[in-house]
């Protein structure tokens, strides 16, 4: 609608204008009195924002030279909130999460929004509750990727008793902590995993399982998922007792390394954990992995060039920057209006990727 009443006002002004657009121009273009236009200008008196965006929009469309005070001046009566995100170590999945946790932010319009992210430096719950109150001193909304334990738990009731509302996202946390989730559906990630390995492996036989932690209830529902598809569909495969690598790359390298060697008829490998560069390498490194099934999650640049490798089968990733706007519009939502009970679980679906598609 503006575009075409932009177009009507040029083509009545003729083919060239020499002459910048006045003020009363740019109220014929937008449809409204040159008073309006004035008030958005110059601030007198409140007018509704769709009239007052629809003047900006006029205003971009005729080239008004005012546009940036417009602009300025629109953005001053929106208020101000910070949305703070605290994630795990800062590697490449996580340095590429907290770009787009950050770039949705920013591109929020009901609100002048600043990210503030931030990184544990391991898994302890002591350490992400007690940095996840600090972020709770000064931010609005917060979302975390954490454990689950009662630390965690206790510091996001403290946050809930200040009217600060707090999200878990990529890994739910349990009831106590009443944290909406955002993130992937992680029993049909795990179920996917153990459809995958099933069908890829070259002979049935045993399936070994590496977690970063059982505490990231994301990696502990995609294990019982993945064991139980293999119980109820095949049954030729025998999942192992899983390792945990604790997210390390170095231990998961080990533990990798340790698994082919102990388990000669090992036909596939599940990593629903972080440390999967240490996969990958150990898997590299052994001669015995040839014909492996591997399955990890998230493209990062060592999955990418493991499927290009052949080292990997499959990898299920998580659209993070499709994440991070969903989970930016639910913790808007909870600003806007905190008494309406947030919907929970948001799921986004994961994507897959095989050596033909990277």
């Amino acid at each position: 609608m503006i575009a075409s009443a932009a177009l009507a006002f040029l083509s009545g002004c003729g083919a060239f204008r020499l002459s910048r657009p006045t003020i009363a121009d740019l109220a014929r273009a937008a449809g409204v009195s040159v008073a309006t236009v004035d008030r958005v200008l110059n601030a007198r008196h409140r007018v509704r924002e769709p009239t007052a965006e629809r003047v900006l929009g006029a205003a971009v469309a005729i080239g008004f030279h005012g546009t940036p005070l417009l602009k300025s001046r629109l953005r001053s009566n929106v208020p101000e909130r910070t949305f703070a995100f605290l994630l795990q170590r800062e590697d490449a999945f996580y340095a590429q999460f907290g770009a787009d946790l950050a770039a949705a932010t920013l591109a929020l319009t009901q609100f002048r929004a600043r990210p503030v992210v931030d990184f544990a430096p391991d898994l302890s719950a002591g350490v992400v509750a007690e940095r996840l109150l600090r972020l709770g001193e000064y931010a609005h909304a917060v979302a975390i990727v954490s454990v689950d334990h009662p630390r965690v738990s206790d510091a996001i009731a403290t946050l809930k008793a200040r009217g600060v509302p707090t999200f878990a996202i990529l890994t739910e946390l349990g009831a106590e902590a009443g944290a909406p989730y955002v993130g992937r559906d992680n029993r049909k990630e795990g179920r996917t995993a153990a459809w995958l390995i099933a069908k890829a492996a070259r002979r049935p036989g045993k399936v070994g399982i590496i977690v970063g932690s059982h505490r990231f209830l994301c990696q502990e529902t995609a294990e019982i998922s993945f064991r139980a598809y293999l119980r109820e569909n095949a049954p030729e495969f025998t999942p192992l007792e899983p390792l945990v690598n604790l997210e390390d790359p170095g231990i998961a390298y080990a533990a990798t390394q340790d698994m082919i060697a102990t388990h000669p008829n090992l036909v596939g490998l599940y990593i629903c954990g972080g440390g999967k560069e240490g996969v990958i390498a150990g898997a590299r490194d052994e001669q015995r992995s040839t014909g492996l099934a591997i399955v990890c999650n998230e493209l990062t640049p060592a999955a990418r060039a493991g499927l290009i490798d052949g080292v990997l089968t499959a990898v299920i990733s998580t659209p993070t920057a499709l994440l991070a706007e969903r989970a930016l519009a639910a913790m808007a939502a909870a600003i806007v209006t905190p008494q309406e009970t947030v919907p929970s679980p948001v799921f986004v679906p994961f994507e897959l990727y095989l050596p033909t598609n990277v």
